[in-house]
């Protein structure tokens, strides 16, 4: 089932997505709805990432280079 949700955009942000929209030949849906999907995404990757951080920072792992370096 698919659900409507409304959000209100200042006039920058609505000229923004339908300039957008145009040149993307996309929908205003979908576009909207591929951002908020990547925007989730990024959040709940930060929220793990502050969860995790005490454990690496305990093994050692204290930068996104030291963890590169391990697995690479």
């Amino acid at each position: 089932m698919k659900n409507v949700v409304t959000i209100r955009l200042d006039d920058e942000l609505e000229e923004l997505l339908d300039k957008f929209c145009r040149s993307s030949k996309r929908k205003r849906s979908d576009v909207v709805r591929d951002a908020l999907r990547r925007q989730l995404s990024l959040l709940m990757f930060e929220q793990l990432r502050q969860k995790t951080m005490p454990f690496a920072e305990a093994r050692g792992y204290l930068t996104d280079e030291d963890i590169f370096k391990a697995v690479s």
